[in-house]
């Protein structure tokens, strides 16, 4: 999938972001149930995934199931914990042709053994690609990985090992479960929802939004163009005045 003549390959967002929503909504308008739509929905993450691959995207991460997200109906669950294992046992080689590089941020131990073992395999074979990463955001909630980030400084200082004078941003941001990774330039949500949904509170807070109306499984690579394209032509000031800005 080559890159559109519309974007700026020099202007490529280094993180994307994306709250993939609709599927359930998508497969009503089908007149199918809500698990048909979240299949349809993972052709959607092989389309958007080849395309951050191909047009420089260093980091997606791609909000796969929320903490909230567990009390769904059992079946519905499962059914998206049986796509999640096939998705990652069908694209490892993939992974591995194109050097992607499979992380994930979230409580994953509560996910059923099966399906964690896979993951934790996937990422193990991945370890060393460096093209993209692909960050599944799973069991995951921002407020929990605030909290959790907050605990381990507050039993820190409680120990003597940290002064609570030296708690900063990058003090916050070494605890969470994005330690490693940059945060997002670009944060995407389909579905006609404008909202969060308590997904990288921390991170995102100089990202550029994009809302959408289409509904995740019609998401595909010429959506995804349009969200860049769109990124692109916004002024990114981060607290600064626009003749700041441009005068560097």
């Amino acid at each position: 999938m080559p890159i559109p003549d519309s974007i700026d390959p020099d202007r490529i967002p280094r993180h994307v972001a994306i709250i993939m929503d609709g599927n359930g909504r998508w497969a009503k308008q089908q007149g199918k149930p809500r698990l048909y739509g979240h299949g349809v929905g993972v052709v959607s993450v092989q389309e958007i995934v080849e395309c951050a691959t191909e047009w420089g995207v260093e980091v997606l991460t791609l909000y796969a199931f929320s903490t909230e997200n567990w009390k769904r109906p059992v079946d519905e669950v499962g059914g998206l914990m049986g796509l999640l294992k096939n998705y990652l046992l069908k694209e490892l080689a993939k992974m591995v042709k194109n050097s992607i590089r499979l992380t994930c941020i979230g409580d994953i131990a509560k996910l059923p053994g099966d399906v964690r073992q896979v993951l934790e395999d996937t990422m193990r074979e991945t370890a060393a690609n460096s093209r993209l990463t692909l960050n599944l955001a799973l069991s995951y909630g921002g407020r929990a990985e605030l909290i959790q980030a907050i605990r381990k400084i507050a039993e820190d200082v409680s120990k003597g090992v940290l002064d609570v004078s030296a708690i900063d941003e990058r003090l916050i941001d070494s605890h969470l479960y994005t330690a490693e990774l940059p945060d997002p330039d670009l944060l995407i949500r389909t579905g006609g929802e404008a909202r969060l949904s308590n997904f990288l509170l921390w991170q995102a807070s100089y990202a550029e939004i994009y809302f959408t109306d289409t509904m995740w499984p019609d998401f595909r690579e010429q959506a995804f163009a349009s969200a860049i394209d769109e990124f692109q032509g916004r002024e990114r000031r981060f607290g600064k005045t626009s003749a700041q800005v441009e005068g560097g």
